[in-house]
């Protein structure tokens, strides 16, 4: 079992930025690969941005490239995701998510590979 706690969410004007931060206690955080996904309310939950276990790879959504930036720091067991140039449409309920990938370098895309879900964290952003 592995427990996530997000924070860093908030209300934002287009064009500035936030940092997501997702603390993990609980099993190795190393053990996992991790991701963030995001909720509109009546819409299903979409793939944003993940990370292998090793760091070493990252997927993004195709909409949030160049934008955001997702890492994780092994030692302090915290997956972070930095939202860059912010878009009315980037709001929604921000979620992360652990994986537990035998391959240290395997991402996932589906919410359904992802066996850990924090309770997510409301980003707005205004026009």
């Amino acid at each position: 079992q592995v427990q996530l706690v997000e924070s860093g969410g908030g209300l934002v004007q287009a064009g500035g930025s936030l940092r997501l931060s997702c603390a993990a206690s609980g099993r190795p955080f190393s053990m996992y690969a991790m991701g963030w996904f995001r909720q509109d309310p009546g819409k299903e939950r979409e793939f944003v941005a993940a990370i292998s276990r090793s760091g070493s790879t990252t997927e993004y959504e195709d909409s949030v490239k160049a934008r955001f930036t997702i890492s994780r720091d092994n030692a302090k067991n915290t997956v972070y995701l930095q939202m860059n140039s912010l878009k009315p449409e980037d709001t929604a309920v921000y979620y992360c998510a652990a994986a537990f990938l035998p391959i240290v370098t395997s991402v996932r895309r589906g919410p359904r590979d992802y066996g850990f879900w924090g309770q997510g964290t409301q980003v707005t952003v205004s026009s």
